[in-house]
């Protein structure tokens, strides 16, 4: 997937100052910062999506395997939320080709396709009600804006969550053909069209080859979607 259209993101890195050991060793890792996930994330990714939703509905949106299989095919569509090291909040999504969601696009991965499946949102229990989930849809779907290919995004949802995500700007396409037990879906889509809002002096995503993570602002903070 061509992720030419990302690169007004790309922001050049600059030298750190020379510091003693000690003092480096404490500013390693960001306050907060937001990067692309990648397999070696799988497990806390998985920790964090079974407690959120098995609690609530018994069922996973992806298994650990999943989890692995879209973080190897396209990282470039996944987005993770780090306080000082540690996931707090994730999106995984995948491409997709077809108008509709079908079974299929619960496990492929779909190169050529212009829509972004968005497979799972998800955030640790201890950085709930914080406004951390709608603050990292809102990147992410600025993200995608980037990614010249792509025209869509669209995720299914249990009736309950409508709001939340009508809360982000996305609109009920209608009852989703995919059932999982007995848990039924509303699918849901958001248009993507344009470039990406791009705030004077604020720092945004490097994906996906450049692993530069960037800390998110107290602008981002302030976000209200």
């Amino acid at each position: 997937m061509s992720v030419v259209g990302a690169q007004p993101f790309i922001k050049p890195m600059q030298s750190p100052p020379s510091v003693s050991p000690g003092i480096q060793r404490r500013h390693t890792l960001p306050a907060s910062e937001v990067r692309p996930l990648n397999t070696q994330d799988a497990i806390s990714v998985f920790e964090i999506e079974r407690e959120a939703f098995i609690s609530v509905s018994g069922e996973c949106p992806l298994h650990l395997d999943e989890v692995r299989h879209f973080l190897t095919l396209c990282p470039e569509l996944s987005m993770g939320w780090f306080e000082e090291g540690r996931l707090v909040a994730f999106i995984i999504g995948s491409l997709w080709d077809q108008d509709r969601l079908t079974t299929e696009a619960l496990t492929l991965h779909k190169p050529c396709g212009s829509t972004v499946h968005i497979h799972v949102l998800a955030v640790h229990r201890t950085f709930r009600q914080q406004g951390k989930g709608p603050i990292l849809m809102w990147r992410y779907l600025q993200y995608l804006r980037c990614l010249p290919n792509v025209r869509r995004a669209v995720l299914m949802c249990e009736d309950f969550l409508i709001p939340f995500y009508r809360k982000s700007g996305f609109k009920v396409l209608g009852r989703c053909a995919i059932t999982v037990a007995n848990l039924t879906f509303t699918e849901m889509w958001y248009p993507i069209s344009g470039h990406a809002y791009m705030r004077r002096n604020s720092e945004a995503i490097r994906f996906p080859q450049h692993p530069l993570t960037v800390p998110l602002t107290k602008t981002d903070e302030r976000v209200d979607v």
